[in-house]
């Protein structure tokens, strides 16, 4: 009975550990991502979660898998408390609640992938380390991007951006860089024995998926179309909790003005989202100045503003285009408790007694036109919405850039901005186009086609953004088929490593 006891005892106390190394796993992860930039720590974590796993049973490798998405994402997403509490001045219990509600959805990802891969996916350990873990966990991403409106910050592919395996991400998006950078983790695992079979397969596999990424990052997969276009990104550096008042209006319409002037004669000259503080047929005058003064001079002017496209309809997010018929693109995907409040209407009340912002903005047209200026056509994106790679792809290949207009004063001094400006970058490698991000208080930038930064703002301080940049045209393989190919290449590895699997528990029976 003592020896059952003890025995029951250690059993717990490994457990535990496990949970703790899990948990310290997830929180490391985050050394991963901009702007620590520390990528070598994304598939060692992941080698670590995978040997927890390794140990336990269904149910407890749910609660370790849930304690690494929990020390992930409250420490990669905690900056979602500033822009509920600090700026959206809401209470600081509900803005806990909230952010700890993310971080626990968030984490659920992770439990059941853990609950699955040790209850359907563990027919033999190499097996599972480098096919069916990884496939798994890469549709557990995939899962995260769209489900409930979609998640898909921290996606384990944007930490690899800057190392060969991004070779795979005009192929296979950043969703096929995770399933690498997973398979790399197994590998890593694996070779605590280097010499036995296991151990030579997982050297096998890093050889090629580290070479082959290198190697796909030599191809160009989409050419120039003709000489690069002067472009000007314009960062008013409007503090968010300034943004909206009355008697900023004024300043903040002088100085972009002022800066608007200084770079007359370029090609696009784009603004943030946003940043003009009126609703578009309030601001009128302003902006038909604006879009003479750009004709005159051979520029045209990009630019965020809200907009009523009716008296009794609802507000857009919008980027307009200037022009004697402004070319206008709606957001599409709105930002949770941000930009629409997917609550009830007792919980409106609520919210209005709490004078907190639950006015839902509306969501523009699931299928709109590029924006097309004289010197390129633009695939435009708001702000969040360029972590939707996918949903991109509804304007390429026929746009030649991508355009994002962004508004990260909301994230404060944070790393949010570093993070969102990583996911804008692997945008430009996965299209195989520039980017040209403008955003209020930073981070702007005008990232190549390659995913390189060939010019990038300071934060929270006035400045202007000057480049060339080539506008491209051709089409990746990721432009053509989307998130298709890499789920399926998921589930073509889960079948595969089943079968294999199968066949091993099949031949250590005879013998």
């Amino acid at each position: 009975m003592f020896g059952d006891t003890a025995a029951a005892a250690d059993s717990a106390l490994i457990r535990r550990v496990r949970y703790l190394a899990a948990l310290i796993a997830g929180v490391a992860s985050v050394l991963a991502f901009a702007p620590f930039d520390q990528s070598w720590v994304a598939p060692v974590a992941v080698a670590v979660l995978f040997w927890t796993w390794t140990g336990l049973t269904p149910r407890p490798a749910a609660l370790a898998g849930f304690a690494y998405g929990c020390g992930l994402f409250l420490g990669g997403t905690y900056w979602t408390y500033i822009s509920i509490r600090v700026f959206g001045e809401a209470p600081a219990a509900l803005a806990v609640f909230l952010m700890l509600g993310l971080v626990a959805l968030m984490a659920a990802y992770y439990a059941g992938l853990g609950y699955v891969a040790r209850r359907w996916l563990f027919p033999h350990g190499g097996v599972a380390m480098l096919l069916l873990w990884p496939a798994a966990w890469m549709l557990s991403e995939w899962l995260r991007s769209w489900v409930m409106t979609g998640f898909p910050w921290l996606s384990l592919g944007y930490s690899q951006l800057d190392t060969p395996l991004a070779g795979f991400a005009p192929v296979l998006g950043v969703f096929g860089v995770s399933l690498a950078g997973v398979m790399s983790a197994g590998a890593i695992l694996l070779l605590r024995r280097p010499l036995s079979q296991a151990g030579i397969c997982a050297l096998a596999v890093l050889a090629v998926l580290w070479g082959g990424g290198a190697a796909l990052r030599n191809v160009e997969w989409t050419e120039p179309a003709d000489k690069p276009i002067s472009v000007s990104l314009v960062q008013g550096a409007i503090s968010q909790d300034r943004k909206w008042l009355v008697e900023e209006r004024l300043p903040t319409l002088r100085l972009y003005r002022e800066l608007v002037d200084a770079e007359l004669g370029r090609d696009l000259i784009v603004l943030p989202e946003a940043a003009i503080p009126l609703l578009m047929h309030r601001a009128a005058g302003y902006l038909d100045a604006l879009a003479t003064a750009a004709r005159n001079e051979g520029s045209e002017i990009v630019l965020g503003i809200l907009r009523r496209a009716r008296s009794d309809g609802p507000v857009f997010n919008s980027i307009v285009v200037l022009g004697e018929t402004p070319q206008i693109y709606d957001k599409r995907h709105l930002v949770p408790f941000g930009e629409y409040f997917p609550v009830p209407g007792f919980v409106r009340d609520w919210m209005r007694l709490l004078s907190l912002p639950y006015s839902d903005l509306g969501v523009g047209g699931a299928r709109q036109p590029v924006l097309q200026t004289t010197v390129a056509a633009l695939a435009p994106s708001i702000c969040y919405e360029d972590a939707f790679g996918e949903q991109m792809l509804a304007f390429l290949p026929q746009a030649g850039m991508l355009v994002n207009v962004s508004n990260d004063a909301w994230f404060g001094d944070s790393i949010a901005p570093h993070q969102h400006l990583q996911i804008a970058r692997m945008r430009s490698v996965e299209a195989g186009r520039a980017t040209l991000r403008a955003t209020n208080t930073g981070i702007s930038a005008v990232i190549d086609h390659h995913g390189k930064l060939l010019a990038q703002s300071p934060q929270f301080e006035v400045s202007v953004l000057r480049a060339d940049v080539s506008v491209r045209t051709g089409a990746t393989p990721f432009v053509r088929f989307g998130n298709l190919a890499v789920v399926a290449l998921a589930l073509v590895l889960i079948a595969a490593g089943t079968a294999l699997g199968r066949r091993q528990v099949v031949s250590g029976r005879r013998r």
